[in-house]
């Protein structure tokens, strides 16, 4: 009776060893966009090529969010870097399957124009503005401030064009026009026409607006499949390690950082790179304080359009 108990002993102890070289040689594949969202992780990623026993990580960088959303929801994708909006719109859709873990990056838009005599929000009163997406997340923030500082519909113009370089070439042509531009475009816009200035960081515009709310503009979260989240906790939980260290670590070398967004095809040009890095707001917030951000930004959004956040806001599990 011995023999046989053994050998089955012998099985469960081979087949669960088994199991644990399967878990710890399990990568977590990461998706994010072509932009700020992406310049966050950069060291991590090179950390990942450079060591991946230690930084079990697959990378995916898309140029739109569309591209992103499906495989998280296949199940292809256990981490994304997204805007704050569609992570909530992602989590209607999944019916509460995904949770956000950190906010990657804060305000990110600037008004960039040649004009002189515009210093504050008052002054955009009878000009035109020229920006993309309309009704997507600059639009709404333009409005949000235009509307709270006392400017109403008619006071102003908005023109949208399809690609930030197409405001960019505007800006480009005509010096004197005002044009709303996110990081690294802002930043390339001036450094290619020394007479545009940033007339207005939008980002700390809005933080004024909020008054003693304290609210930031959140533009980019990082969002997790639940799944992933309940069999994989402990690796999400080092990969939020790795993002602050790899955050801090750009900071702290923007020179290496923007070399790393050229290579990975983020920027163009390492100068503008380096010159973009300290306006692009990467952090890595979490716990209360991110849920207290996020949520406050989530609330504006709805009151402007319930649609930009899913037709209603997350529930109480949306945050980590």
């Amino acid at each position: 009776m011995k023999k046989p108990f053994i050998i089955l002993l012998l099985l469960c102890c081979l087949l669960a060893c088994s199991c644990g070289r399967q878990q710890e040689a399990e990568s977590v594949r990461i998706g994010s966009l072509k932009g700020p969202t992406s310049l966050g992780i950069l060291f991590l990623m090179e950390e990942a090529e450079q060591n991946p026993q230690g930084y079990p990580y697959e990378f995916q960088i898309a140029t739109g969010a569309d591209e992103l959303l499906p495989l998280v929801v296949k199940g292809e994708l256990d981490i994304a870097l997204v805007p704050s909006n569609v992570a909530a719109a992602l989590y209607q859709k999944t019916e509460g399957g995904v949770t956000v873990i950190d906010i990657n990056t804060l305000g990110v838009l600037y008004l960039i124009t040649g004009d002189p005599d515009i210093a504050e929000v008052e002054d955009l009163r009878d000009k035109r503005i020229y920006l993309t997406g309309k009704g997507t997340i600059p639009d709404a923030s333009l409005h949000y401030i235009l509307q709270h500082s006392g400017l109403q519909e008619g006071d102003y113009t908005l023109e949208y064009k399809s690609e930030p370089t197409e405001v960019a070439a505007i800006l480009a042509q005509e010096s004197s026009a005002i044009g709303l531009l996110p990081q690294p475009f802002a930043t390339a816009a001036l450094m290619q026409n020394e007479k545009l200035h940033i007339a207005l960081d939008m980002g700390a515009v809005w933080e004024s607006c909020q008054g003693e709310d304290e609210s930031a503009m959140v533009t980019g979260v990082t969002i997790v499949r639940n799944a992933f989240l309940l069999e994989h906790g402990e690796m999400v939980e080092t990969f939020l390690e790795q993002h602050q260290s790899s955050v801090a670590a750009i900071h702290e070398k923007p020179e290496v950082g923007a070399a790393l967004a050229v290579e990975a095809g983020i920027v163009a040009k390492e100068a503008v790179a380096k010159e973009a890095i300290p306006k692009c707001n990467l952090v890595c917030i979490t716990g209360e304080e991110m849920k207290g951000m996020l949520s406050s930004y989530l609330e504006v959004l709805a009151q402007f359009n319930e649609e930009l956040v899913g037709g209603r806001l997350p529930e109480e599990d949306f945050y980590y």
